[in-house]
């Protein structure tokens, strides 16, 4: 078992959590707010809770900001919380993606390997996240 709250944000669908990463200012909100007009429920921005749970990460939020989501130049939103998910796909905003088909990347969180996509910087980008939530990868 592990613990531990990192800067990020998370978004959930279909029970499904996706973590994302990159540092202060580079979208995770944004995307975040991509997703919940698709569907997606928030789990927590800015900070999120991650624990391990056997073979799982489950996020979840801090009390003090749960329901909340910073937009910049609007404020802060209050959003309906989804409840705590484990995590299947970590975004890292950070990191450009520069392959038309990229091979399969993963990340280590608490012990468990998570598959990790990079930035793509495309606007189909927050469709393609959704999709990978819904149905996953192909091979």
């Amino acid at each position: 078992m592990g613990q531990g709250s990192i800067h990020a944000t998370c978004v959930s669908l279909e029970g499904r959590g996706l973590l994302i990463r990159g540092p202060s200012g580079s979208g995770k909100s944004s995307l975040a707010l991509e997703l919940m007009a698709r569907g997606a429920g928030l789990v927590s921005d800015d900070r999120v809770i991650l624990e391990r749970r056997g073979a799982a990460v489950i996020a979840s939020a801090p009390e003090t900001i749960r329901g909340m989501i910073e937009a910049r130049g609007v404020g802060l939103l209050n959003a309906r919380p989804a409840d705590p998910a484990p995590l299947v796909l970590v975004v890292d905003l950070a990191t450009p993606e520069s392959d038309r088909l990229p091979p399969h990347r993963s990340t280590i969180l608490l012990g468990v390997s998570l598959t990790l996509l990079h930035n793509t910087g495309t606007s189909a980008f927050p469709a393609a996240i959704l999709q990978y939530l819904r149905e996953g990868r192909a091979r």
